[in-house]
């Protein structure tokens, strides 16, 4: 995985702290994501259109995150661990395959924390720093789609 790679994925996880720190509980599912480069993308599902305001104070959260320089933790730990530490929180509407009994997680305390079995920064700065590209709602489906650069 090239730098560009790793530091747009570790964007996902960044970006997705931010929905859920502006829009709340009812953002916390994603329902697909994926990074190419310094290129991501982001679904989460979401009950209503986000004003203009809670997308620019999205961004804002995420690079205040950036700029904390905060450390990345990653585990490689027994499914039954990781539940009863986190929750659902590590998981997304994708449902992971009940056989597999180790998870990797990805935390970063206190802003994201998710099942990812992918490379990530060791630091938040690393990313350097993210900027909504778009974004739309779609009311049919629920669902908070984001397109973003990391730079």
């Amino acid at each position: 995985m090239s730098t560009e790679d790793v530091r747009g994925h570790t964007g996902i996880h960044i970006l997705k702290g931010a929905v859920f720190h502006v829009l709340g509980e009812g953002a916390k599912w994603s329902a697909s994501a994926g990074s190419q480069g310094t290129h991501g993308h982001l679904a989460v599902q979401f009950d209503r259109k986000p004003t203009d305001e809670e997308i620019v104070r999205i961004e804002a959260e995420a690079n205040s995150k950036i700029s904390e320089d905060a450390p990345i933790e990653e585990y490689e730990l027994p499914r039954v661990e990781a539940e009863a530490r986190w929750g659902d929180y590590i998981y997304d509407l994708f449902l992971l395959p009940p056989e597999l009994t180790t998870l990797k997680v990805f935390n970063l305390p206190g802003w994201n924390v998710n099942t990812c079995g992918k490379q990530h920064t060791v630091r938040t700065g690393e990313v350097g720093s993210l900027k909504i590209a778009k974004w739309r709602y779609r009311g049919n489906k629920q669902l908070l789609e984001i397109s973003f650069d990391v730079g």
